[in-house]
């Protein structure tokens, strides 16, 4: 076997059952990105990063993941169409069989680690088929140092083959591809899919587990950023719901935008990088996330332009979920390490398909537990397999698909948290639609204007409330939802605060609020008995004789 690159002199895959050909430990960025060129996986674009194509699969496959059901996970994880168990058994056959599929191959294999909090570092090896996938694994995750990486060892091993795809008769999966989690073993084994995405979101679920459930940290799917005086704002909501857009802001610095764990004075970055969406980018729009993509960044699932290297961001022919990831240094005022103190702001941000929700309404403590555990918001084309358009959709503290424990786990521990720190105040934010649902209504707009200087109707709203203007106007509580409403806001019309006013027939509008509120309460059931009656009373008022 050969072996090159920067290891733990003690670090011997065979331990493993892995007996490769050829290893290369931890390699640099730029040998990863020479490496895919060479064996023609991959191109470089005119700004000097890395494009390559998934294949297959260019978003996560949620039924295809498995967690082993074990006497360590039998009563405490939330065994459920999310959380699919697979036997022991069958994750030793596939273990074995993924593992010698590598024997004899050329193989990447990185050593990483997640929580820039150091109290809560978790050290991880990935063992990869391709070097541009290690290259996204050292994007996404933490970097130690040369020193660090010399005396290091796994807490967790995750083994990705895209090539190998599995016999759901023999290895017990649904189909070809699977993502396994084994919490006994610390193990993540990803087969049949080359989606980069999914070694990322399978250690944010093993966070999900350990931080909350051992270690009583409540862990979080949000960006966070962090203002001159220290103040930190968290931003809730799914992929594609402006997460990684609005907490991009050039006046603040960026701790992260996806993942995040919030410990007694410490909301801290599990990644040491950013994986953005780039459909339809423009300088002009976002042009913190244009600028990362250079040499060391990966492009997923894009096109050229005619007759260049030009990346066509325009074109969504391969996938609406065309992604870019590089480091978190590559924005320009990111915090590192990424930590900060606890969060003064908390934005829930909801992609509105009804045109409903108000553009930005101030939450209680029982509306924002509400509001977590519903999660309401809108899967966005391209996210998951099969997702074409925006579709409605409630997903539990906004992450219900990488959530190993019951949402109201979670719950409970944003409770505590808003109990401990009652200055904290919790906006929900529509980024979805305006005047009307989606194909009648305008689609709030969350990204900058051409001029950098000119921010968009969200982006001041949010600023507003960050910086304490909106304490200094009026609210009026909505009739249905019972969210408090500002009536103004700095450079931001005042009829766009009020959603009814949007709509061409007001008469409409109450009736869609009302019928989503009937959405809500009948999601809610499902938790309402664990609930108390704090965030029972939160619920929005039901038309009667409906």
């Amino acid at each position: 076997m050969l072996e090159s690159g920067i290891k733990n002199p003690v670090a011997n895959l065979s331990e493993l059952g892995i007996q490769p050909a050829i290893v290369h430990w931890n390699l640099s960025p730029e040998a990863l990105t020479a490496k895919t060129v060479e064996l023609n996986q991959g191109t470089i674009t005119d700004m000097g990063a890395l494009a390559v194509n998934t294949g297959k699969f260019t978003g996560r496959s949620p039924k295809d993941k498995f967690t082993v059901k074990d006497s360590k996970t039998e009563s405490s994880v939330d065994w459920s169409d999310i959380n699919i168990a697979i036997s022991p058994e069958h994750f030793d056959i596939i273990y074995n069989d993924i593992t010698a599929y590598f024997n004899e191959k050329e193989i990447w294999v990185r050593d990483a680690y997640a929580c820039a909090d150091p109290a809560h570092r978790l050290n991880i090896r990935v063992i990869n088929e391709y070097p541009w996938a290690n290259l996204f694994c050292y994007d996404l995750f933490l970097r130690p140092t040369e020193n660090e990486i010399q005396t290091q060892t796994p807490d967790w091993t995750i083994i990705q083959a895209p090539g190998f795809e599995a016999d759901p008769a023999k290895h017990g999966t649904r189909q070809s591809n699977f993502t396994i989690v084994n919490f006994t073993k610390k193990m993540i084994l990803i087969g049949g899919s080359a989606y980069t995405g999914e070694m990322k979101k399978g250690i944010f679920g093993v966070l999900n587990y350990i931080l909350p459930h051992e270690k009583g940290v409540l862990s979080m799917h949000c960006s966070a950023n962090e203002g001159k005086d220290g103040d930190v704002a968290l931003f809730f909501g799914l992929s594609g719901t402006g997460k990684t857009t609005l907490s991009a802001d050039p006046n603040r610095q960026l701790i992260g935008d996806d993942e995040h764990g919030w410990d007694k004075g410490s909301v801290f970055n599990f990644e040491g990088g950013c994986y953005a969406k780039c459909i339809d980018l423009t300088e002009e729009k976002e042009p913190q996330i244009y600028s990362a993509i250079k040499a060391n960044a990966l492009v997923e699932n894009t096109t050229y332009l005619a007759n260049s290297n030009t990346v066509n961001f325009a074109d969504g022919s391969i996938t609406e979920n065309t992604r870019v990831a590089y480091p978190i240094s590559h924005i320009l005022n990111a915090k590192e390490p990424s930590i900060g103190g606890d969060p003064k702001n908390i934005f829930f941000l909801t992609c509105d398909a009804y045109g409903i929700l108000l553009p930005i309404s101030k939450l209680n403590k029982g509306q924002a537990m509400y509001s977590f555990i519903s999660g309401y918001t809108a899967k966005v084309a391209g996210t998951e397999v099969g997702v074409t358009e925006p579709q409605a959709t409630f997903s539990a503290c906004f992450g219900r698909a990488f959530l190993p424990l019951h949402p109201t786990k979670y719950a409970e521990l944003l409770g505590k948290k808003l109990e401990q720190h009652p200055d904290v105040k919790v906006w929900l934010i529509n980024t979805g639609w305006s005047g009307g649902p989606y194909g009648v209504g305008n689609k709030m707009k969350i990204r900058c204007t051409p001029s950098p200087l000119k921010l968009s109707y969200t982006r001041s709203m949010i600023t507003a409330a960050m910086n304490g203007d909106l304490d200094q106007v009026s609210f009026q509580p909505h009739a249905v939802f019972g969210f408090d409403m500002p009536t103004s806001c700095p450079d931001v019309p005042s009829e766009l605060l009020i959603p009814e006013n949007t709509w061409a027939d007001k008469n409409e509008y109450t009736k869609k609020a009302y019928e989503l509120a009937a959405m809500f309460v009948k999601n809610f059931e499902k938790y309402a008995s664990q609930a108390n009656e704090e965030i029972l009373n939160a619920a929005p008022k039901v038309m009667e004789n409906a």
